[in-house]
């Protein structure tokens, strides 16, 4: 009787969402941290004006000091594994790494799944990228531990009220004792490698390609010291920020508090601590003999040498690359900020003059009222940020909703024109983005339901029960013990008005709000969730699916194969979970994928699980075509088979020149074409009836002269409503008639551009498709990219066989005439490549391979035939 009860029990907390509660809870300490300081803080404006100004000059240089030694991390990391990376990509690399870290749940370590495009390109090994990362990540936590035990050992010997900092480096300590130990253990084939070859023998391949290779010493011993160089820039950030307040610097302090901040930031699920980090730096450097006023201004001008800055600088890096991120980042960055603004303005107190001209013409009941509004649609406008950044419309209405209620309450609460001017262009700057956010949210708030209901309980609870125990003595008139804390913190929640507690300061009355406020959310969240416990299935595709799927492209795509993934003859799957979509088609009882999710690097392999569920719930067996040898980690825990089919080409543009040896067959075609009258131009979209006539004849001339046929699914077929849209390149002949053409089409993958359809007439000469990629790269220099995708080459390529069906390909490539036009492709594409990347097949078992050529074949037919 007493299993399926525990075992209900632990169904119950495993679902419980234990991140997002610790994200609320941290959230509400960062309100009751602004909020009761709200004095302190404004005695800090006439300190910062006397602050003296060559100290925080000094602190801003120590800041870009700060990201150069972090880039140079990446390097030296870089260089263990035996790969290069330039400063400057390690610079780009930190800046938009940290920027994400601050919205992603728990970003310190799951930023580092994501890698700019540019980069990835630079170094085609991705494995290499996966092992550098997680030696940069590993060893910054090491060095925190290393740095942090003499730290604290001297400041125990000098105030004995931090001896509780042991517990958080010990257990920082046995974390990375562990860690150390894993990968000691896979790279020496100790125990844990020999219990994973007897009972996992699949994984050893795995295994020994990311921890068998030697690494560079020399390098790991940099990339170690190049981290405590970096801790401590944090702590004489610290002693700047002392210096600059005219307080005396105290070494010792520093060293803790920041050690304290930096574990507070590791365990954070959101926002990298904030509100949590505050709390426990005030209070560290109180303990240090530091005043109040003089440990909030030091704190305040430590975080915006060490978070703030940084921060900004993520978001340049981001701008960097045009105008599809700043529509997708300057909203959400926007609202934040509002948040922010909304926050500070509530908690400083009010102009005399403006809160008299109110105080005429509303009652005191309507100013309080639009205070505590202000400041939840502050606190909420934070929240939001995260969700509108990815493209939802429900987060698009809310922060709409939001940002109104601010621009009332502004002018309401105290004439605060300047706060609702801010508001007012935020408003404007959502109007104007409206068609970025698209997307439909699953609701999945009440559907998951009793998991939510106790993780918001508890979350609530806690919080309460911290800002009690913590709060001070002068705002309720009593000084709380733990059991009255949490004897208050229940009164409140179940909302009883008959206790003692009687506010005393205007904090005091705010916060009694809050928590009737709180309360009776909950109850109508728990209301709403009984009845409303479903989950929604997939519904079949609509005109408003494509319209997502094209939003969420623009958001996440990072492939030149995105373009087809919402074409009209896929099928959508949408995540319940994730902002993503799944392409995929139905055959044969497979369900065909065409390479990977569209969404967040984070969430690809969750979305992957929820559609392996609902293949099974159609009965469709699904496998996965064109996946990237650097994303089949992505399938590690799904026991599946890889067939290698084929390497994508890419060509360098700054590199192509036609100078040279090698390069004379190719000049010679070219000067063959020239004087026979040939020559070849770009034409910009969109384009007449009368060309799209012209250039259609020439593709069905191809398609019957050559015994071709149209394919679709990973690439496209002749369609005159999307190709009057699309660059083109024209070969001419002297008569001025076109001869041949080329579609450019748009390409998701940074810096990269492609084409699909290259077609000619059967008149057309030797060394057209030549001139046609010249233009190309013309073409392509013109609009400042990098890269040209030429497409995949089928079977082709040096890469050794890994298993008996690859041989069996490789054997028929080499030998079977039929397959000369493969080769023929190859050949053709290698006087342009510079880079080949090897593309595989990802299916369930050896039995399915019998089937998935006829599902193949069937799903890259036109629906129409």
């Amino acid at each position: 009787m007493d299993k399926p009860k525990n075992s209900t029990i632990k169904t119950i907390i495993s679902k419980i969402r234990w991140k997002e509660i610790l994200a609320v809870l941290i959230l509400f300490l960062a309100f009751v941290f602004f909020r009761s300081e709200r004095k302190e803080m404004a005695s800090i404006i006439p300190q910062l004006k006397q602050a003296d100004s060559l100290w925080i000059f000094i602190g801003i240089l120590l800041t870009f000091l700060y990201v150069v030694l972090q880039a140079l991390m990446y390097v030296a990391s870089f260089s263990t594994v035996g790969t290069k990376l330039s400063l400057i990509d390690g610079i780009e690399l930190f800046l938009k790494r940290n920027f994400l870290s601050v919205f992603l749940p728990a970003g310190g370590i799951s930023s580092l799944a994501f890698t700019p495009k540019p980069i990835q390109r630079k170094i085609p090994n991705k494995q290499n990228i996966h092992k550098a990362s997680a030696i940069y990540g590993f060893i910054g936590i090491l060095t925190v531990f290393l740095v942090g035990i003499p730290v604290v050992a001297y400041a125990a010997v000098i105030n004995k009220n931090f001896g509780e900092s042991w517990f958080w480096l010990i257990v920082v300590g046995i974390f990375v004792a562990l860690v150390f130990w894993l990968v000691n253990s896979l790279r020496t084939k100790g125990i844990l490698y020999q219990l994973t070859e007897k009972y996992y023998p699949k994984k050893i391949d795995d295994i020994d390609e990311v921890f068998g290779s030697e690494i560079n010493s020399r390098s790991f011993y940099l990339t170690i010291f190049i981290s405590v160089l970096i801790e401590f820039c944090g702590i004489f950030h610290l002693l700047i920020a002392m210096y600059a307040f005219g307080a005396e610097g105290s070494f010792s302090a520093a060293a803790v508090g920041y050690t304290i901040s930096v574990l507070l930031m590791l365990v954070s699920p959101f926002l990298r601590g904030l509100g949590a980090v505050e709390f426990s730096l005030i209070y560290i450097l109180a303990n240090f003999g530091f005043s109040h006023s003089q440990g909030l201004g030091i704190t305040l001008l430590y975080r915006v040498f060490e978070f703030w800055l940084p921060l900004v600088l993520g978001v340049f890096a981001f701008l960097w690359h045009g105008r599809k991120v700043i529509a997708r980042i300057l909203p959400a960055i926007a609202i934040f900020l509002l948040g922010l603004i909304n926050i500070i303005s509530v908690i400083t107190p009010p102009l005399k003059e403006r809160l008299h001209f109110s105080q005429l013409y509303f009652s005191e009941g309507i100013l309080h009222f639009s205070k505590i509004l202000t400041l939840i649609a502050g606190i909420l406008l934070i929240v939001t940020s995260a969700y509108l950044i990815r493209g939802l419309k429900r987060g698009w209405y809310f922060a709409l909703i939001l940002a109104i209620i601010s621009l009332a309450g502004n002018l309401l609460k105290a004439l605060d024109y300047e706060e609702a001017l801010v508001a007012f262009i935020i408003i404007l700057i959502l109007v104007f983005t409206r068609r970025e956010y698209v997307l439909k949210s699953s609701g999945k708030v009440f559907r998951t339901g009793f998991s939510w209901i106790l993780g918001v309980l508890a979350a609530l609870v806690l919080f309460n029960f911290l800002s009690f125990y913590f709060i001070d003595k002068r705002h309720f008139g009593i000084d709380f013990t733990w059991n009255e804390a949490l004897y208050y913190t229940f009164q409140n929640f179940l909302l009883f008005k008959e206790n003692d507690l009687l506010p005393k300061t205007g904090f005091a009355r705010d916060f009694e709000y809050l928590n009737y406020f709180l309360g009776i959310s909950f109850w109508i969240l728990l209301i709403f969730s009984v009845f409303n416990v479903r989950k929604i299935t997939g519904s079949m595709e609509d005109s408003e699916d494509f319209e997502q799927a094209e939003n969420l492209v623009n958001i996440y795509g990072t492939s030149p194969l995105d373009f087809f993934k919402i074409s009209k003859d896929k099928q959508l799957f949408f995540s319940e979970n994730e902002d993503g979509f799944i392409s995929y088609r139905i055959a044969n009882n497979y369900a065909v994928v065409l390479e990977e999710p569209v969404c967040a690097p984070s969430d690809k392999i969750s979305m992957i699980k929820e559609f392996e569920d609902y293949s099974k719930k159609i009965g469709a067996k699904p496998i996965y075509y064109r996946i990237d040898e650097g994303s089949l980690f992505l399938f590690n825990g799904l026991k599946k088979q890889k067939l290698f089919v084929g390497q994508e080409a890419i060509m360098h543009v700054e590199e192509f020149k036609l100078e040279g040896k090698e390069r004379k067959s190719l000049r010679n075609g070219l000067s063959s074409l020239n004087k026979k009258g040939y020559q070849t131009e770009i034409r910009t979209a969109p384009h007449s009836e009368e060309l799209l006539n012209q250039i259609q004849k020439i593709s069905d001339e191809w398609l019957n002269e050559f015994n071709k046929s149209e394919m679709v699914f990973s690439q496209g077929m002749f369609n005159r409503a999307e190709i009057v849209n699309q660059d083109l390149i024209l070969l001419k002949n002297d008569n001025d008639e076109i001869e041949a053409f080329l579609n450019i089409i748009p390409d998701f993958a940074p810096d990269e551009c492609t084409y699909d359809l290259i077609r000619r007439t059967s008149q057309a000469p030797n060394g057209s498709m030549d001139a046609m990629i010249v233009k190309l790269v013309e073409y392509a220099k013109s609009k400042d990219f990098k890269y040209i995708n030429l497409g995949l080459t089928p079977l082709g390529g040096d890469k050794t066989a890994d298993n008996t069906a690859e041989e069996i390909l490789k054997f028929v490539y080499n030998r079977i005439g039929s397959f000369k036009h493969y080769q023929s492709l190859r050949d053709f594409k290698e006087k342009y490549a510079d880079s080949w990347e090897n593309k595989y097949l990802v299916y369930g078992s050896d039995f399915d391979l019998v089937g998935i050529p006829a599902a193949l074949n069937k799903v890259m037919k036109p629906v129409s035939s």
